[in-house]
């Protein structure tokens, strides 16, 4: 008997119903985008301005608001290839160690004797001790600061290597530290370019490693490669340094151990600071813009139990002080400490407006890049060349789909219209499940749709056919149909199993553009085989009956 259950009829028109709600937000797409963008920014800054509230307002906030991602090669945006100066972190490696190796090699001042820094290359650490005949001793000691490298291929290794000649100890990195700090570095890194990028709310970046110390950076929809790189490449390093003097001259020459900076508020003023911080932007757990005392842009931040403690115990013990606030070499304020700061909380003001306020957050909210990043490759990829993509795809699309009706039409008749139905349904819930996901279209992913409408009547062409040859046996033409799905479904299944398979293997063997079009084919697939094998169904039986035919043709 040719008949579907109640509740299956409701399901599957609940599901293409669904699918129409999710989809329809991208026929409207730089409005609901202009929303979606509001939302972020107010939530983000708690500011609401007249723009900002009337973009809100342009899409019903009660309606699905996802959007199909619109790729590089399809909306535009940027490319950088970035490399980290690994080597950086060798000396900031080097430099924290100094501190804590004088401490304890000044305890052992009766044996060892005096000692002090001496110049040498970046990334080393050499130290002077005044009785060269107790260098042994002075190995030992430098040897408790070494701890065993725990990978594999530095199995058996320290993590520092020890020289003695003369009076003079040299310490660096051994070659297997070198190789964790690098693949460490890459590692964050790519974690604080990805923080940085997504802050600003693009809409799925590419970010990942290339090569040992390379990172690739693509950020659909961002105005140029400068733009982004300008982001990327602040450091945004903060750190709250004592001050040991000022002076007018560019080029005084600090002493061993201190460095100078300049002042952002007072031009012609440096500082000469400590170079060892008390905290560093690593202690921070969160950063805001706000407004000072003044109603002047500021960033308030706040540190973590670790940082809260260091600033507490050394604001304490320096009560009419003054300390740097330290961001990228600059001094941004150089304040007296009138009393001890132990809430572990403070506020950065100075020369800023509220768009820098809001950027330095972001930065400092984001982290410190553990090395400098200098890009070897940048290309803006204006977006009228995307623009030519996506009218070049709606072109072959549309063509793809016209001809597929004509041919369904005209080979099938009614039941052609039956499947060309469907398809239009297939199309609407492949952008609705893209949506939900949050995937991005890119031209590999158009060719996987234009791919998708010549596929999703395959399965029709089985069941017409099927019902075709059954119309000459079967006992009426309800039989003949009920009798083709059923017939016609496991050549269906096998034919679309075996192209999710390939295109499994195409997602996990292939590139980014190369995963799109597999995403795209897998998406298709599953909705052009719900479609042919239920919706195209439940219209020919709600048609049966309706109608009665005594004969059908096909």
């Amino acid at each position: 008997m040719l008949q579907i259950d109640r509740w299956k009829r409701i399901l599957i028109i609940g599901i293409c119903l669904l699918g129409l709600l999710y989809a329809l937000p991208n026929a409207f797409y730089s409005r609901v985008e202009a929303h979606n963008d509001a939302v972020a920014r107010i939530e983000a800054t708690g500011v609401e301005t007249p723009e900002l509230a009337a973009a809100r307002d342009g899409w019903p906030s009660w309606m699905p608001n996802s959007l199909v991602n619109l790729g590089l090669d399809l909306r535009g945006g940027a490319h950088l290839l970035g490399e980290v100066q690994v080597e950086q972190v060798y000396k900031a490696r080097m430099d924290s160690l100094w501190p804590e190796l004088r401490r304890a090699l000044a305890a052992e001042r009766e044996t060892v004797g005096a000692i002090r820094r001496v110049p040498s290359p970046e990334g080393t650490l050499a130290i002077e001790i005044g009785n060269p005949d107790q260098m042994a001793r002075a190995v030992e000691i430098v040897r408790g600061f070494s701890n065993p490298v725990t990978t594999l291929t530095g199995a058996g290794q320290q993590s520092l290597a020890i020289q003695a000649q003369g009076a003079t100890l040299t310490i660096q990195l051994s070659d297997a530290e070198k190789a964790v700090t690098d693949d460490r570095t890459i590692q964050q890194s790519l974690e604080i370019v990805r923080r940085r990028v997504d802050e600003v709310g693009t809409r799925e970046p590419t970010i990942m490693r290339q090569g040992e110390d390379r990172i690739l950076i693509q950020v659909p929809g961002i105005g140029s490669a400068s733009e982004l790189k300008e982001l990327i490449g602040t450091t945004a390093q903060l750190t709250f340094n004592p001050v040991v003097g000022s002076t007018g001259d560019a080029n005084a020459q600090p002493g061993l151990g201190q460095t100078i900076a300049p002042s952002v508020d007072q031009e012609g003023l440096y500082y000469i600071l400590e170079d060892s911080p008390v905290v560093t932007g690593e202690d921070l757990v969160d950063a805001m813009p706000a407004t000072d005392e003044n109603g002047l842009p500021s960033v308030n931040f706040r540190f973590n139990p670790t940082g809260a403690r260091a600033f507490g115990a050394y604001t304490s013990a320096n009560i009419g002080q003054p300390f740097a606030i330290v961001l990228d070499n600059e001094v941004i304020s150089a304040p007296v400490i009138r009393s001890a700061i132990t809430t572990g909380s403070g506020q950065i003001s100075g020369s800023m407006d509220f768009d820098q306020a809001n950027r330095l957050a972001v930065l400092l909210r984001a982290g410190a890049l553990p090395a400098e990043m200098t890009f070897l490759e940048e290309r803006t990829i204006g977006p009228e060349l995307g623009q030519d993509s996506v009218d070049a795809g709606k072109v072959a699309a549309a063509v793809g789909f016209v001809a597929v009706v004509a041919l369904m039409i005209l080979s099938y008749g009614r039941f052609g219209i039956f499947a060309t139905v469907a398809l239009a349904f297939n199309m609407l819930l492949l952008f609705a499940v893209l949506s939900i996901i949050g995937a991005t279209l890119t031209l590999p992913g158009i060719a996987g749709i234009v791919l998708t409408i010549g596929m999703a009547v395959d399965a029709n062409v089985l069941v017409f056919e099927r019902i075709r040859e059954e119309l000459k046996t079967a006992r009426g033409p309800a039989r003949a149909i009920e009798l083709g799905y059923e017939k016609a479904m496991s050549a269906i299944v096998d034919a679309n199993i075996t192209t999710l398979i390939i295109a499994a293997i195409l997602f996990v063997l292939g590139s980014g553009p190369v995963k799109g079009f597999a995403v795209t084919l897998t998406i298709g697939i599953v909705t052009s085989v719900f479609t042919a094998l239920f919706l195209t169904r439940l219209i020919t039986v709600i048609w049966f009956e309706r109608a009665r035919p005594k004969e059908i043709e096909v």
